[in-house]
């Protein structure tokens, strides 16, 4: 299993059409979320050249995860779509706050949901995969739209994590602005993962596979 970090310019057009392939099948055929789509494809306005992606893929290839990494003094989604759950709070407009978007693991499970074993243990991967990314680029804390549930979880797992403003209700589900700060030496205690490496590799723009470079966990 290997995560990829990188923007549109690091990837291929193949890769970015498994990318939003595999965000319509999670976010609106499993999930139900009423997208504006392209076909198959899930790809929005926040899907611009600066956006930083995480893609995991399994051994064969296939993705089976992704997130959207978005800084807050550009636009964002939850400032832009779901101003409600900020409530009086001002929204974040800062190089040091990221937005997480997009997120999703396995066969569609999302942080804050039930789901298959494996796609838990790579969501929390994943999530530990964005704190780093966003560290490398002077981030310190991580915003995102999130069920509320994530909230007791993320707390078991160490991390701190709390909420912008009090819980609404949209779409019959209780969604709430959830900041967490970025640790970048935090890992998640894996339970699924045989190997337990949690690489991360950074695709520089206009580099193929090949150029992949792994980057070990940061010891702690």
């Amino acid at each position: 299993m290997e995560i990829i970090a990188g923007t549109i310019d690091s990837f291929s057009a193949d890769v970015l059409f498994d990318m939003a392939r595999y965000r319509h099948e999670v976010f609106v055929e499993k999930l139900g979320w009423k997208l504006h789509t392209r076909g198959r494809l899930e790809l929005d306005e926040f899907d611009r050249k600066d956006t930083v992606y995480l893609i995991a893929r399994n051994p064969d290839g296939e993705i089976v995860g992704t997130s959207r990494l978005l800084p807050t003094h550009r636009p964002y989604l939850l400032a832009s779509v779901f101003p409600q759950l900020l409530g009086d709070t001002p929204a974040p407009c800062s190089p040091d706050i990221w937005e997480l978007s997009r997120f999703a693991a396995g066969d569609g499970t999302r942080l804050g949901m039930g789901g298959d074993p494996h796609g838990w243990s790579l969501a929390l991967d994943m999530l530990s995969a964005a704190m780093r990314t966003v560290a490398k680029e002077g981030g310190r804390r991580l915003i995102s739209a999130s069920p509320l549930g994530i909230e007791r979880i993320l707390r078991r797992t160490g991390l701190s994590a709390h909420r912008a403003a009090p819980p609404v209700r949209v779409d019959g589900q209780l969604l709430f602005a959830c900041l967490i700060d970025v640790d970048k030496n935090w890992c998640p205690h894996r339970n699924h993962h045989a190997d337990g490496t949690g690489r991360v590799a950074r695709r520089p723009a206009g580099e193929g596979a090949a150029a992949i470079h792994s980057v070990q966990e940061p010891e702690s």
